[in-house]
């Protein structure tokens, strides 16, 4: 198969990697102009959980250099990027195009709107997914695989097609595929899910100092509950997955809380049980990709473009998103210089939650 990687950094060029180590033509993109360089003159570099690996022989090039048929196309771009790279490509793309949300972020309703006004039947050309394993791009043509995980797709239509499972065959090559009939309800699941992953954000932290300290897995389990609610506002059927059962962050009693806990402590053994059987790697990675983006890559993060988003959801459906609203503030307040990352925030949304009525039982 021809695929046409739109955001060659961890996510997408990871797949890109594997895609291309199995035989398919694949050309990676990305506007980093050193990192493209870095791809067709040394190839990519990969190091972490699987070990060190070398992928030779690889095609790079920018957004500005493309043309014709780009065959399959994985937006992995992040998300607020999304629409400004699909306006890109658009020119290139037909009625029979197919484009996947590779990417966090309620991503898809947007592309599609946007294809439609094109001319384009954007509800058959865009396809919805989850890639849960995780990366970062340390380097110009170097990417670090932090953890594993599946990948989640699924039709917007929730029907099974041959090209979905086409698409999911190759992407074997990477991880295990699984297929949604729902994958709105998936994608709604990881937003709410990363509301505790932008919480842990709040502190220049590895995730086990954050979220698996139960004084402030409670916290965040908070900020998940008010996200979750948020979606049932909206009459969204969440579904679970494997970091995540929505179930256990209903809570009502004490022995709810328990529950809580166990499936924050079991998600982040899922995050990382795989490095800790690399112990002679020194993995860069140490947090989120919230994290990653304001610590490493000094750049905004996609706070605003799911987090954000999720708000805007809530505001529209009525729902009560004041504990969602004060986290997010205080990482723009990080983002632009305005407040300094440390355990204190979680001190002062402990507080905020407390004043609200929004602590657990």
């Amino acid at each position: 198969m021809k695929f046409t990687i739109i955001g060659s950094g961890a996510i997408g060029g990871l797949a890109g990697a594997y895609l291309h180590k199995a035989g398919h033509d694949v050309t990676f993109v990305d506007r980093w102009k050193e990192h493209v360089d870095a791809l067709n003159a040394h190839g990519l570099k990969v190091d972490g959980v699987r070990g060190d690996m070398h992928f030779a022989g690889v095609r790079a090039k920018t957004p500005d250099q493309l043309s014709g048929d780009l065959g399959v196309v994985l937006v992995a771009t992040k998300s607020q990027h999304t629409l400004e790279a699909l306006q890109q490509i658009t020119p290139l793309l037909t009625a029979d195009s197919l484009v996947v949300s590779y990417q966090n972020g309620f991503n898809e309703p947007d592309m599609v709107a946007q294809l439609n006004a094109a001319g384009l039947p954007g509800d058959r050309i865009i396809v919805g997914s989850i890639p849960n394993y995780g990366g970062a791009l340390v380097d110009p043509g170097y990417i670090e695989f932090v953890h594993e995980g599946p990948i989640q797709l699924g039709e917007l239509s929730g029907e099974m097609t041959p090209r979905l499972k086409e698409l999911g065959d190759a992407l074997t090559a990477l991880t295990e595929v699984q297929y949604s009939d729902h994958i709105w309800g998936q994608i709604w699941a990881k937003e709410v899910y990363s509301a505790q992953v932008v919480f842990s954000a709040l502190a220049d932290a590895k995730i086990r100092d954050t979220l698996g300290v139960e004084r402030y897995a409670r916290i965040a389990g908070a900020v998940v509950k008010e996200a979750l609610e948020i979606a049932d506002a909206n009459g969204i059927d969440v579904q679970a997955f494997d970091f995540f059962d929505p179930a256990n962050y209903r809570v009502k009693t004490a022995a709810d809380t328990q529950k809580l806990l166990d499936n924050v402590n079991h998600a982040i053994w899922l995050l990382k049980k795989d490095q800790d059987t690399k112990p002679t790697h020194e993995f860069k990675k140490k947090g989120s990709g919230i994290w990653w983006d304001i610590v490493y890559r000094k750049r905004p993060s996609e706070t605003r473009a799911f987090a954000g988003k999720l708000i805007e959801y809530g505001k529209k459906a009525g729902a009560d998103t004041r504990l969602n609203e004060k986290m997010t503030s205080m990482i723009y307040e990080i983002e632009d210089g305005t407040r300094a990352l440390g355990f204190h925030n979680f001190d002062e949304l402990e507080a905020y939650a407390a004043s609200i009525g929004k602590t657990l039982p």
